[in-house]
């Protein structure tokens, strides 16, 4: 992970190109494909190309290890206007389906 920028705010999943139920064998395929279009061999040396190439890594390495995306997927920084309303349900289906598995209700009287 590069520097001091570990934080949850990025979206892993738009940077590797999956969808927010994307299976290990789709981040694999993605993240190859992506690698091989912003290595840094291929852009001389370019800054802005060895930072998006240092960022499909960083992506890669928390959605393929199941615990580290279980815990991104838990505690990411989620700027909501940033979602299209199919992209914010994608993403939080696991916890809304959980919630209502728990037995809280859209009746909640919070």
């Amino acid at each position: 992970m590069a520097g001091n920028d570990n934080s949850p705010s990025k979206d892993y999943y738009k940077i590797l190109e999956v969808d927010y139920g994307a299976t290990d064998d789709n981040i694999r395929l993605n993240y190859r494909k992506l690698a091989l279009k912003w290595h840094p061999d291929k852009h001389k040396g370019d800054s802005a190309v060895t930072s998006k190439f240092q960022e499909i890594n960083e992506a890669y390495n928390v959605l393929i290890d199941p615990e580290k995306r279980f815990e991104y997927d838990l505690t990411g920084i989620y700027e909501i206007d940033k979602y299209t309303l199919g992209e914010y349900l994608a993403r939080f289906k696991g916890m809304i389906l959980t919630c209502n598995g728990l037995g809280i209700s859209h009746t909640s009287t919070w």
